[in-house]
């Protein structure tokens, strides 16, 4: 029987390898606009921090006490948001989140699916607060 080698680095996309790897937006921040966490039944959390001006999402930081996978979904969520407005924000979904990484395992989709979960509630967040609006 013959075992198959991963290579890690070479076996991830450089999409995935970016956002699994990126520190620069993991914060927490003070009073944001939208609040939103979200722990799923591996044990993974994330939270997100939105800030908004103008209707648009204007920065987006978070923290996750998660595996490599969900660093990179959260990082892609953030990635994928910033700039946007709060109903295209609506629009991210765990399928497109996977797409941009190119190479989420199968078995982490998971993680995709809570990053997302984690920004919904971020942004019903922003919805429920008068002072956003």
């Amino acid at each position: 029987m013959s075992k198959k080698v991963i290579n890690f680095w070479q076996d991830h996309s450089s999409n995935f390898l970016k956002m699994a790897f990126s520190h620069d937006r993991r914060e927490s921040i003070e009073n944001p606009d939208g609040y939103g966490k979200r722990t799923g039944d591996c044990g993974d959390t994330v939270e997100f921090f939105l800030t908004v001006f103008g209707g648009r999402i204007k920065s987006v930081s978070f923290k996750t006490n998660g595996c490599i996978n969900t660093n990179a979904c959260a990082n892609t969520v953030a990635q994928l948001v910033e700039g946007k407005n709060l109903d295209d924000a609506w629009k991210i979904t765990p399928d497109e989140i996977a797409d941009y990484l190119e190479t989420l395992p199968d078995e982490n989709r998971h993680c995709a699916e809570l990053a997302a979960g984690a920004l919904y509630l971020a942004l019903a967040d922003i919805q429920n607060d008068s002072r956003t609006h």
